[in-house]
C-alpha cells in the first residue's frame, strides 16, 4: 500500500478488515523506511499487526548496486519503527551472478527477525532464485494488465509450489479483477494483487474486490 495515511485512511482500515483475504501488506513509507518515524504509518501498521496481517517493509536492492549496510539499516528501521515481520526487496536483480549478494541479504534479515522474505524481480529470474533457503515468495511478473495479457511463463516454475511465486498487476480494468485472480492461479502464481490504479504509482490504490462488500466480490468470482 504506497499511499500515506493522511491522503487515504480509509484505505488502510480496508487492509485491516481484509486481513484474513491478505498474504501480507507491504509498507513503503518514503521508497524506504525513511530518515524518521512517522507516527501516522507507525498507528496503522499497529493497526494492521493487531487485525493479523503480516507486515513487509519495502526495501531497494538497486539491482545489486545498494550497499549491504545501508539495506541492513532500512531493515532495522521499518522493524523498529514499524514493527514488521518480513521485508519486501524490491528492484531484485534476476542474474545468477546476484545470487551471493542476495544471499547475504537474506541471511541479513532473518537474522533481524524477518519471517518473511519476499523477492521483487518483477520478472522471471534465474532458476537459482527458487531456492527456499532465499525467499518465500517470488514476484515474477509486475506490470499492467495489457502486458499481462500477452505474458507466458517459464516452464522452470512448474517444478515448483503456486504459493512460491506472486503476480502484481496494475491498470486492471473495471470488473476484470476476476479474471487476473484466475490467470494468476492458471500461470502457477498462488499470490497475486490486481489494482486498478496507473501512472507512476498504481499501488496507492487498493484491489476492487477489497473496495467492494465482501459478498459481491465473491459473488463476481465464482
Amino acid at each position: 500500500m504506497y499511499v500515506h495515511p493522511a491522503v487515504d485512511r480509509e484505505g488502510w482500515r480496508v487492509l485491516a478488515r481484509s486481513a484474513d483475504r491478505l498474504y501480507g501488506v507491504v509498507l513503503n513509507v518514503a521508497d524506504g523506511p525513511g530518515t524518521a518515524p512517522d507516527p501516522a504509518f507507525a498507528e496503522v501498521a499497529g493497526e494492521l499487526r493487531e487485525a493479523g496481517v503480516r507486515l513487509l517493509g519495502y526495501v531497494d536492492t538497486g539491482y545489486g548496486l545498494r550497499p549491504h549496510a545501508a539495506v541492513v539499516e532500512d531493515l532495522l528501521r521499518y522493524r523498529d519503527w514499524y514493527g514488521t515481520a518480513g521485508v519486501y526487496f524490491d528492484q531484485v536483480g534476476a542474474e545468477p551472478e546476484l545470487l551471493p549478494y542476495q544471499r547475504r541479504l537474506t541471511v541479513a534479515a532473518r537474522a533481524l527477525g524477518c519471517g518473511t522474505t519476499v523477492l521483487g524481480h518483477g520478472t522471471h529470474p534465474d532458476p537459482g532464485y527458487a531456492d527456499p533457503d532465499l525467499a518465500e515468495l517470488l514476484v515474477t511478473f509486475e506490470g499492467s494488465w495489457e502486458t499481462y495479457l500477452e505474458t507466458g511463463v517459464e516452464r522452470w516454475t512448474a517444478d515448483h509450489p503456486a504459493d512460491l511465486f506472486c503476480h502484481l498487476v496494475h491498470g486492471v480494468p473495471t470488473g476484470r479483477g476476476g479474471l487476473a485472480a484466475r490467470t494468476a492461479r492458471l500461470r502457477g502464481a498462488g499470490v497475486h494483487c490486481a489494482v486498478p490504479g496507473s501512472g507512476s504509482n498504481p499501488w496507492q490504490e487498493l484491489p476492487e474486490a477489497l473496495r467492494e462488500p465482501v459478498g459481491a466480490a465473491l459473488g463476481r468470482l465464482r
